[in-house]
């Protein structure tokens, strides 16, 4: 992907802009504007669309960017997946990316909603991919039951066809190690089966996983909570994913 021909690249490639003195700290770049709502958002928050090189015809496939990776200008979208299927049906979508790619003549691809849903899973298992790999995902039902009775559990969740006698005996012990017993604190179930948490994690038959640490769980609950949202679902209401609790409990885990 790359910057049409005379655009210019925009803060979101560039990144911050530097402090105008040394004792002054740099302004934050951490928000974006969404094209279609109009609102501000963590950049986290929401999906870049990025656009492909043109192809022989001068052409430029519009694309999603979850990772906010893909070199040149980038677009920006925090809706669901039915609005975003109203916008593309009713034309809104073309005109707020002719606005926002300039002098780029774009292709908007009739499955673009399915290929964002995609995108978003994809990055999802992928981070739970790394946080496997950096030692932060706890799994097996014994072992997640024994520590989050320790309460060294940040985050626990559960594939979508977990049993529910697996999930409440899970829950239960989650509960305890959280010193919350009778508050009805549940795992939170997530949008994929153990067919997918199994191959994303490439292990046999994950039904359930936690992790042990705060700031591996924040992560976590991001990319969860942009797929739930897109989905048109509620993001996960935990204090787990906020930054000042992720320190606290990494503190907790490290004791």
């Amino acid at each position: 992907m790359r910057t049409p021909n005379n655009e210019r690249l925009t803060p979101d490639i560039v990144g911050a802009p530097k402090a105008r003195n040394a004792s002054e700290p740099a302004k934050s770049c951490a928000e974006r504007r969404c094209i279609l709502s109009g609102e501000h958002g963590a950049r986290d928050a929401l999906l870049r669309l990025a656009i492909s090189p043109a192809d022989s015809a001068g052409v430029c496939h519009v694309l999603p960017d979850p990772n906010a990776k893909a070199p040149g200008r980038g677009a920006w979208i925090g809706v669901s997946r039915a609005e975003l299927e109203t916008a593309l049906a009713k034309g809104r979508l073309k005109r707020a990316l002719a606005r926002a790619f300039k002098g780029a003549k774009l292709e908007i691809p009739a499955d673009l909603p399915e290929l964002v849903a995609r995108a978003l899973t994809h990055a999802l298992t992928q981070r739970l991919g790394l946080e496997l790999r950096a030692g932060h995902v706890v799994l097996g039902g014994e072992r997640i039951a024994e520590q989050a009775r320790q309460g060294r559990l940040a985050l626990l969740l559960h594939a979508a066809d977990a049993s529910e006698d697996g999930r409440k005996k899970l829950d239960q012990a989650w509960r305890v190690g959280r010193d919350a017993e009778g508050s009805g604190e549940r795992g939170i179930v997530l949008p994929l089966d153990r067919a997918a948490l199994s191959v994303a994690l490439g292990r046999d038959n994950v039904v359930h996983l936690a992790l042990n640490n705060g700031a591996a769980a924040g992560r976590v609950q991001g990319a969860l909570a942009r797929l739930l949202h897109y989905m048109g679902g509620n993001s996960p209401a935990l204090e787990d994913g906020d930054p000042a609790f992720s320190g606290r409990q990494d503190e907790q885990l490290n004791a």
